[in-house]
């Protein structure tokens, strides 16, 4: 917890020293990744300034043996490399709910069968902005996560990010 904080004041302090640069007013698209089995997010971004942007991804889950929808929110501060690349560092949180089938027990013990989550993130990744309206990225999101269905609370998420800038 404490390397979060301490990230998140040096990303602050990063974000203040910054040279301008031009983010996108909106993006739209997809967040293709693995972290804690939702495999796809829609994912938009609204520019807040020349350097920061609010990212917001709406995930699910459709199983055989449980349903499951999330909902993150992200600031993100965003530092030019060279050319068309940037880096960037975010942090946020969000919440989420699930719905099991009643036969199925994934972990031996006897759970309701649906509930609600929550977490908080962290953010890092690199993009490649096009000269055309297209944005890629990959990023490493570690979450930290608050339920009482399971007790592994510490998910790593990696995923590519494809988004139409408009």
């Amino acid at each position: 917890m404490k390397k979060i904080i301490l990230l998140s004041f040096l990303a602050i302090g990063f974000a203040s020293t910054a040279y301008s640069q031009e983010v996108s007013k909106n993006a739209l698209g997809l967040r293709l990744g693995d972290g804690d089995g939702f495999g796809a997010e829609i994912s938009y971004q609204r520019g807040l300034s020349a350097n920061n942007r609010l990212e917001l991804d709406l995930g699910w889950k459709d199983s055989n043996h449980y349903d499951a929808f999330r909902l993150t929110g992200l600031y993100q501060w965003v530092f030019p490399i060279e050319g068309d690349f940037n880096w960037y560092v975010g942090a946020g949180g969000g919440l989420g709910g699930y719905d099991t089938d009643d036969d199925y027990d994934f972990d031996g013990n006897d759970h309701d069968d649906s509930g609600m989550f929550a977490f908080i993130a962290g953010d890092i990744g690199v993009e490649y902005d096009f000269n055309f309206p297209l944005l890629l990225s990959l990023d490493f999101r570690p979450e930290i996560g608050f339920n009482d269905i399971d007790d592994d609370d510490f998910d790593f998420d990696i995923a590519l990010g494809i988004r139409y800038q408009f």
